[in-house]
């Protein structure tokens, strides 16, 4: 090769970085260089609160569960309820640039199926001049705590914005920054009653993309109701002392979809108990019962397709049982709508992707309508 000439590797390699390092540098990016730090009035949110949360007796602002769950819940719950999936925050400012000063629980900031970004990081939507929701940006973690500009270049105008906070980690701070002479007015957490979802990994969160895409986060913007994500990876199993916390919620609607994280003999045994521990509770809230996805390799695998067969004939005779029973204002979902027959929605064959959560979204919000519009 003529000496000065480039190979082909090299040229191409030379053109990836170049061209990487241009889409960072490009302005308005999300999390790409923050513009230089200007004079900012810094807004705590736990001085208007977040939605999502249930109780307000937690041990640190940001948990899921009260302090009383601790050594009554089984244990891996309640460390799993320290995470902040779910939790959002409202505010409107007329500033071209948000920053963010972010906290969190964990040093673990990504999980084997799930990025740094969802798991630990900010997820930032403004409201459009229609009134909808839009994806606007995201805070990529590098440590434990992230300060800088989430988003910086917006047009001019006031508007409302909703951040949500980790799905996978707790969160033990954030305050909003906003250049100092422009307008930040916080909007409180809503009061109408919200959707409680209760479940195991899926629900929780992974495997989206980042924490404004799970499923009880698509449907909190498309019906326009709080939502509480109450979420535990791996330990979604109806056992009565959770039950407990849930029948102290006052929810719109009760999801339970624990079936992933169950084999039939224990749905069996905790399916029906937990629905009449909440109709105790909370006569006339609608109750959910859903069955699991199907695992997107079921049909090359006997013993999955045994196992997914016994724990829905379980819940479905439960759901009958109780109707015969008497049991009202009982719905139920069936796990094979729940994802799409293409297989292709999952990130590792039973943790949605992003199309998947879209996906389920769309089983549950028909449901969903049929049971708010139950209590009109």
């Amino acid at each position: 090769m003529p000496k000065g000439t480039l190979s082909r590797r090299t040229f191409l390699s030379a053109s990836i970085a170049g061209g990487a390092a241009m889409v960072l540098a490009r302005p308005g990016r999300a999390q790409a260089a923050s513009p230089q730090e200007p004079d900012l009035v810094w807004h705590d949110v736990q001085e208007w609160g977040v939605e999502g949360k249930g109780w307000n007796d937690t041990i640190r602002f940001f948990d899921r569960f009260p302090s009383r769950a601790e050594g009554v819940v089984p244990p891996a719950v309640w460390n799993l309820s320290r995470h902040s999936a779910g939790m959002l925050v409202r505010f409107k400012t007329d500033a071209e640039q948000i920053w963010t000063d972010h906290a969190v629980l964990s040093k673990n900031l990504a999980l084997t199926n799930l990025s740094a970004i969802a798991t630990s990081g900010l997820d930032l939507y403004a409201k459009d001049a229609a009134g909808n929701w839009k994806w606007l940006s995201v805070t990529r973690p590098r440590s434990q705590t992230t300060r800088g500009a989430i988003i910086s270049g917006l047009s001019a105008g006031e508007r409302e914005y909703q951040l949500y906070l980790p799905l996978y980690n707790g969160t033990e701070s954030l305050k909003i920054g906003v250049p100092a002479g422009r307008t930040f007015t916080p909007v409180a957490p809503r009061t109408e009653k919200p959707i409680v979802f209760y479940g195991t990994s899926i629900t929780h969160g992974a495997s989206a993309s980042r924490a404004g895409m799970p499923h009880p986060a698509i449907l909190g913007r498309r019906l326009n109701r709080p939502v509480i994500n109450l979420g535990f990876s791996g330990s979604g199993r109806m056992e009565k002392e959770v039950g407990m916390f849930l029948c102290e919620l006052d929810p719109a609607v009760y999801v339970i979809d624990c079936l992933p994280n169950m084999m039939g003999p224990q749905v069996e045994e905790r399916a029906a108990p937990l629905v009449r521990q909440l109709r105790a509770a909370r006569p006339e809230t609608p109750i959910v019962l859903v069955e699991d996805r199907t695992y997107a390799n079921a049909e090359f695998l006997p013993a999955t397709q045994a196992r997914q067969t016994a724990s829905r004939a379980a819940l479905k005779a439960a759901y009958d049982t109780l109707k015969k029973a008497g049991v009202t204002r009982l719905w139920y979902l069936e796990g094979e709508s729940l994802l799409g027959e293409d297989r292709e929605d999952t990130a590792d064959g039973s943790h949605p992707n992003d199309l998947g959560f879209w996906r389920q979204a769309n089983a549950f919000e028909p449901v969903l309508k049929e049971a708010l519009a139950s209590q009109k």
